[in-house]
């Protein structure tokens, strides 16, 4: 679960690297975001000469937390960080080429496919 403060990995090749999470998207009064949700983040570390800047103000989309979740079918799913993939605001469509790192299936069932399909592994 990931609230507003929450510092995020991005798992994509924007050229950001740490995001703090400042909004939760899904009304006024909502606190934790999960996988599958759409944040509102700030750029807190960047690479240079890339496609995203330090500060700059940013959808992405949850897709790996540290507390487990639960599965349909009953089991449950952790990872080892709290990551995000930075999306386009109106399309959800992400901003990179590549994704980095484990995706959850829950992703694809969302209908992300295009992030699903980029991702080297799907759990």
């Amino acid at each position: 679960m990931l609230q507003d403060r929450s510092l995020v990995k991005i798992a994509d090749n924007t050229g950001a690297k740490i995001g703090r999470i400042f909004k939760v998207i899904g009304g006024s009064k909502r606190r934790y975001a999960r996988i599958g949700d759409i944040v509102i983040l700030s750029v807190q570390v960047a690479e240079p000469r890339k496609q995203v800047k330090k500060k700059d103000v940013l959808s992405a989309l949850i897709v790996r937390q540290k507390a487990p979740f639960r599965r349909k079918d009953g089991t449950y799913v952790r990872f080892d960080d709290n990551a995000a993939v930075i999306v386009d605001k109106v399309k959800h469509e992400p901003l990179g080429a590549r994704i980095f790192g484990p995706i959850p299936r829950e992703i694809a069932e969302l209908g992300y496919q295009k992030i699903a399909s980029l991702a080297p592994e799907i759990i």
